[in-house]
């Protein structure tokens, strides 16, 4: 605690006050932590420890992100400090602002009226949109991906990481790497993706439909849009006994909008064509959110996992392998 107090200090995020600092709820991947410095409030985000996956918890990149995006149309906190020293915490870590605000673990968004409900959803559509219209050139990250290619090295990139961990893997999981490397769709738009866009990623105003904070953008890039657009309407898709989903519920009743609204909104605002593909693209994302539960699996196993709950976490990636696998044999939307 005494490294991290003189670093703050020397920041100017702290003055002669007692420092606490308290874990976060959710951070599968990254710790997460709140700080405060009196009435000064500050989240703490760093690298786990031990073994890493390569390219993995880029922490740096987060960090690099969310300054880039500062006064754009996406909502993200202040970054405030990024500290390489390993002496002080044993990996890198940033500091940030702390959003106070909402964030609903649930997207069924229980306890919220229909009305509310609809609003929040155009809003997290607005969000994602305008993500997706960000030009990265003129936020200086050009170079923070690669162009062309996203969606076959990705494939490739989680099937590679999936090949090399001890865990066991399903059968749908291996036919899903293979199905998909020969199933790439033609067309490669390439603009800035977050990578884990959902709503519990997101943090409301405490009493408005606005998001104030965009989270967790350790899986961004240069990429595809409609492969990150695809992936954050999963949830439409995956059973709410499986995976943060909303399938099979009467959504007119909630008052959400059904997916074919969803998108039609995303369509609207961004001029994007969204139609076509669409199965590859839901079979893509559930096979990446198979492999990012198989590394959980893998930490849990190793004893490295940043969660509690993680063991129970990694458990749902063969049921998520197979409903990709059931997104592939559909024809094609």
């Amino acid at each position: 605690m005494v490294p991290l107090t003189d670093y703050l200090r020397a920041q100017g995020l702290a003055g002669d006050e007692a420092i606490a600092v308290a874990p976060l709820t959710g951070g599968q991947s990254n710790p997460t932590f709140r700080v405060t410095a009196g009435d000064r409030a500050y989240v703490l985000r760093k690298k786990p420890a031990g073994q890493l996956a390569a390219s993995a918890h880029a922490i740096d990149r987060e960090y690099r992100v969310m300054q880039a995006l500062q006064g754009s149309d996406v909502p993200v906190p202040r970054m405030l400090a990024y500290c390489e020293d390993e002496t002080i915490l044993g990996t890198p870590f940033y500091v940030m602002e702390f959003l106070q605000g909402r964030v609903f673990m649930d997207p069924a968004l229980p306890g919220s009226t229909p009305a509310e409900r609809g609003a929040i959803y155009r809003e997290m559509g607005r969000v994602i949109a305008a993500l997706h219209s960000v030009d990265p050139v003129a936020v200086g990250l050009a170079d923070y991906g690669r162009t062309g290619q996203y969606v076959q090295r990705q494939i490739d990139r989680w099937s590679r990481q999936c090949r090399a961990l001890s865990v066991p893997l399903d059968d749908d999981m291996r036919k899903l790497m293979d199905w998909l490397s020969a199933h790439v769709p033609p067309g490669d738009e390439t603009t800035l993706v977050h990578g884990d866009y959902r709503i519990d990623n997101l943090v409301f105003h405490p009493t408005e439909a606005r998001v104030i904070g965009v989270l967790d953008w350790e899986l961004s890039t240069l990429g595809n849009p409609l492969a990150d657009l695809a992936y954050h309407c999963m949830a439409w898709n995956v059973p709410p006994a499986l995976w943060r989903g909303m399938g099979g519920l009467d959504l007119p009743a909630l008052g959400i909008p059904t997916e074919a609204q969803y998108l039609a909104d995303y369509s609207a605002a961004t001029g994007r064509d969204v139609q076509g593909h669409w199965s590859f693209y839901m079979a893509y994302n559930l096979f990446r959110m198979a492999a990012i539960l198989y590394g959980i699996a893998q930490r849990a196993a190793d004893g490295s996992a940043a969660s509690a709950d993680a063991e129970e976490t990694g458990r749902k990636a063969g049921p998520l392998a197979r409903l990709g696998w059931e997104w592939a044999q559909r024809p094609d939307e």
